[in-house]
């Protein structure tokens, strides 16, 4: 592999997918990473570029820490945290095994592979770390789909607190979060929901996140609409938001 490579986590699917497409193209080099392999497979025979496949399931730890044994001497120059899931319904409806691994995966492997690959890149004042988190992690809470949007609130704000630090200390090395609205991915299915609002797509989200993420933006919202939303809903009481984005929420029954 060249010194150029990319590891991307959840890559079988959705924006995964795309942020391989288009690394790929950029001359990145590919680490895959998810647990269908044979959807990797076929993901790399249509890459310009080498890729390697790993298969891992993150929501276990010892995997997580495998993943990075496996790849720590590969000088890995970009990692794409984008493995997550959410569920829809009621917190006393809901699967308490599902929350448990919603939580292991959208919070556990993030902090986990962020904590191992952030000091190598440190060591060589390179590197790029981008958190796919979600709209959702910038809002005060969300109601009927409560533990994806805490699992959203804890990357955005452990990103942010991280980009300070390096900012402080002038370090060359990114890290960010990407904060996207609804994207025509996997995710629906897997959550059983439906977005009343359209959209947008794959491509457009990875485009314009990695354009971001070049010009070193912290948080990436990818619609104007999305963040006028947000500036409003900084200006309302906390609980109006909340109750708001609740009935907003019902909506989005499956």
């Amino acid at each position: 592999m060249t010194n150029k490579i990319a590891l991307i986590t959840g890559a079988s699917a959705g924006i995964g997918q795309e942020f391989a497409k288009k690394l790929s193209q950029q001359g990145y080099d590919l680490i895959l990473v998810a647990r269908r392999e044979d959807r990797l497979v076929e993901i790399s025979k249509q890459l310009p570029t080498k890729s390697q496949i790993i298969t891992a399931d993150l929501a276990k730890t010892e995997e997580c820490f495998r993943l990075y044994e496996e790849t720590k001497d590969q000088n890995v120059s970009m990692l794409i945290n984008c493995a997550g899931f959410g569920d829809f319904g009621a917190f006393t409806a809901t699967s308490l095994d599902k929350e448990l691994e919603m939580i292991d995966v959208n919070i556990k492997a993030v902090h986990i592979l962020t904590k191992k690959f952030l000091p190598d890149m440190l060591a060589r004042n390179k590197g790029y770390i981008l958190n796919v988190a979600s709209v959702a992690g910038l809002m005060p809470a969300g109601p009927y789909m409560a533990t994806y949007y805490a699992t959203k609130a804890y990357v955005t704000s452990f990103t942010s607190a991280i980009a300070e630090e390096l900012e402080e200390k002038k370090s060359n090395v990114y890290v960010g979060s990407l904060c996207p609205g609804p994207v025509d991915t996997e995710f629906n299915k897997v959550a059983d929901v439906k977005f009343n609002l359209k959209g947008i797509t794959s491509e457009y989200c990875v485009n314009y996140a990695l354009d971001k993420m070049y010009k070193r933006k912290k948080i990436i919202v990818p619609t104007m609409l999305l963040k006028g939303a947000l500036f409003s809903s900084k200006l309302a009481p906390r609980n109006l938001v909340v109750r708001l984005t609740s009935r907003q929420q019902k909506k989005k029954q499956g």
